[in-house]
């Protein structure tokens, strides 16, 4: 059974106790707006991810053409 870094890390009762001191600091209304804006955050940032991967791929890709002899 593989696991996600979260569940790795946290068990069921620390990842309860986290929801429940989110809970408490943010409040109930105010709480799917900070989802959406984490979700988005998330969003943005693998967006990045994959294009500096890319950008890598294609630099190494560039490489390998470079060096291949004719």
């Amino acid at each position: 059974m593989e696991y996600t870094i979260i569940q790795a890390a946290f068990g069921y009762w620390e990842l309860l106790l986290i929801l429940l001191v989110v809970l408490l600091l943010f409040g109930a209304k105010k709480l799917p707006e900070l989802a959406r804006s984490l979700g988005k955050a998330s969003k943005e940032f693998k967006a990045g991810a994959d294009e500096v991967k890319k950008e890598i791929e294609d630099a190494a890709s560039d490489l390998k053409d470079d060096i291949k002899p004719d």
